[in-house]
């Protein structure tokens, strides 16, 4: 009973390749083209299924694996954040140097670079600390001063650090002198001491000790006269924009704003003698 339909089968394949050889040669070549057209999609599926396998067997990486390389990327990317926050770290300080750099020349002053590395909350607005100290060579009453002008003067040294007495401070009072600012000449003295608006704005001074029979006018420039023993000439200490007339007597105040930012001090500039 099996037997027969394979007898069956391969009868008529027999006969059918028989009349193979008998049909003529262009009827051969027919049938030949019509069995590549309908077998050629068929194995055209067969090997682009076994491409995709292939390429799918060779793109799967284990999961762990995919981890390692994962850390490994995520340990760069913060090594090279670090990198970069310090490239702008360095940038920036490297913008501070140039632009004192730039102002340092017009005098003769000696002045050596420091950090400010310390401020006490409990007198915020009255002293820092830097990183100098007596094996850098600075002693006390050394003039301290950013770019833009003067901050204060060393009140104490230690061997590798100075604290520093902020101008505003009643203990660090300073000999000034004003220039009109439209021709540079000089107004008046004065001496700058801290007001009671200090302590809330500590960019706000008093110039006190003014001669009534000078004037000086709101946008005249303040800079250290040279008078007293601790502060050079020249050094800028900042701008009058009010003045008080009131009182009466010889002498009277005048309102002046620091050219030094006291609020955000990161590096200063100690000066020599």
């Amino acid at each position: 009973m099996l037997k027969r339909p394979y007898l069956i089968a391969f009868t008529s394949v027999l006969l059918v390749v028989l009349s193979g050889f008998c049909l003529p040669r262009n009827t051969t070549s027919q049938i030949k083209l019509a069995l590549r057209d309908f077998f050629l999609p068929i194995l055209g599926l067969v090997h682009s299924t076994e491409t995709v396998l292939s390429k799918g067997r060779d793109s799967i990486i284990p999961r762990s694996v995919l981890l390692s390389r994962m850390r490994e990327l995520l340990a760069q990317n913060q090594e090279l954040t670090l990198h970069m926050m310090q490239s702008t770290q360095l940038w920036q300080e490297n913008q501070r140097l140039r632009e004192a750099l730039d102002w340092a020349p017009k005098s003769p002053w000696t002045l050596k670079p420091a950090n400010v590395i310390l401020r006490d909350p409990a007198s915020w607005w009255r002293t820092i600390q830097i990183d100098l100290g007596t094996m850098d060579g600075v002693r006390t009453n050394m003039p301290v001063l950013t770019d833009a002008g003067l901050i204060g003067k060393i009140e104490q040294v230690g061997r590798r650090s100075s604290l520093v007495l902020l101008i505003g401070d009643p203990q660090c009072p300073v000999s000034a002198s004003v220039k009109k600012n439209s021709t540079s000449e000089l107004a008046a003295y004065g001496m700058i001491k801290g007001s009671s608006a200090h302590i809330l704005d500590p960019s706000l001074v008093r110039l006190t000790m003014v001669d009534r029979q000078t004037r000086v006018e709101p946008g005249d420039a303040v800079e250290t006269s040279g008078l007293g023993p601790v502060f050079p000439k020249g050094i800028p200490i900042g701008r009058i924009i009010d003045t008080n007339t009131a009182n009466f007597g010889p002498l009277y105040e005048a309102q002046i704003t620091l050219a030094a930012n006291l609020r955000k001090l990161e590096s200063v500039w100690v000066l020599f003698p």
